[in-house]
Parts: C-alpha cells; sequence; structure tokens
C-alpha cells in the first residue's frame, strides 16, 4: 500500500469551495451533481488526485451511527504545492489572496533551507506553497523523493 490516491476534503460550503479552487486558483474540477449544490467535487489535477465533499456527510459516511466531530482549530493535515522556483511560490500566493485565501504566514526562507510560507482556504484547510533548491519533478510535475 505504498500509493495515496485521493485526499478528500470534508467542506463547511461546497459552493463557495467550488469557487475558491476552481474560479479563484485555477483547479480544473470535475463537479457531480448541480453546481448549486454539489454531491462531490474531484479535482483533475497532476499527481494525487483532491475530492472535496460535504464535511457532516463526511463524517457520517466515516460512521453514521457515531460520526466523529471537529473541535475546531488545526486538524493535523496540511497540503501542499511544490514550486520550481521561488517567483512561482510568490505567484501562487499572489493567486491565492485573491481568491480570498487567509495569509498565515508569507513566504520566506526557512530553517530547512527553501522558501515557504502557509495559507488557510475559506474552510481552515492549511496550504503549504515551498520551493527548495535541490528539487527534482517528473514528467507529471510531481516531486521526486529521493534520499540524497
Amino acid at each position: 500500500m505504498n500509493r495515496l490516491n485521493l485526499i478528500t476534503l470534508g467542506v463547511k460550503d461546497m459552493v463557495e469551495s467550488l469557487n475558491f479552487y476552481r474560479n479563484g486558483l485555477g483547479f480544473e474540477v470535475v463537479v457531480y451533481g448541480d453546481e448549486t449544490n454539489p454531491d462531490v467535487i474531484f479535482f483533475n489535477n497532476a499527481g494525487t488526485k483532491i475530492s472535496l465533499f460535504q464535511l457532516d456527510r463526511l463524517m457520517k459516511d466515516i460512521n453514521e451511527t457515531n460520526p466523529p466531530s471537529v473541535q475546531g482549530g488545526f486538524w493535523g493535515i496540511t497540503l501542499a504545492y511544490n514550486g520550481k522556483s521561488k517567483e512561482e511560490v510568490d505567484e501562487v500566493f499572489l493567486l491565492a489572496e485573491k481568491a480570498g485565501a487567509k495569509i498565515v504566514k508569507e513566504p520566506e526562507t526557512v530553517f530547512w533551507g527553501g522558501y515557504s510560507g502557509y495559507f488557510q482556504d475559506p474552510n481552515g484547510f492549511y496550504w503549504e506553497v515551498a520551493y527548495g533548491e535541490d528539487w527534482e519533478f517528473d514528467k507529471n510535475d510531481m516531486l521526486i523523493i529521493s534520499k540524497g
């Protein structure tokens, strides 16, 4: 089981999230159901796929009789976009801010030598946008992970 195919984010407002990701950040999406009340939204991005699903429905999907609850705050998950330059990181931040993201940490040189910052989407999910000088990408723009 050395593969991650899909990350599903439980969101509070499907339409707001659709507008943020598709219209604001430019993700290509496939919407199942009516766009004014989507059942599920899949991102047609390179690499690991993302989907959006109504949070209360997702909690019930996990356990209908005793669904987990969200206590607020940090949920212990971050998503990452790995850029190929500092300029690309800055461009993504400008795009995210214009789309309505909350900038949590402006991009800066960080302890591991890269360039990184964080923003939150309308549902509070943290996205890291980072660049590393020694990073390599495959033909699908996926970060190559290797021990140097």
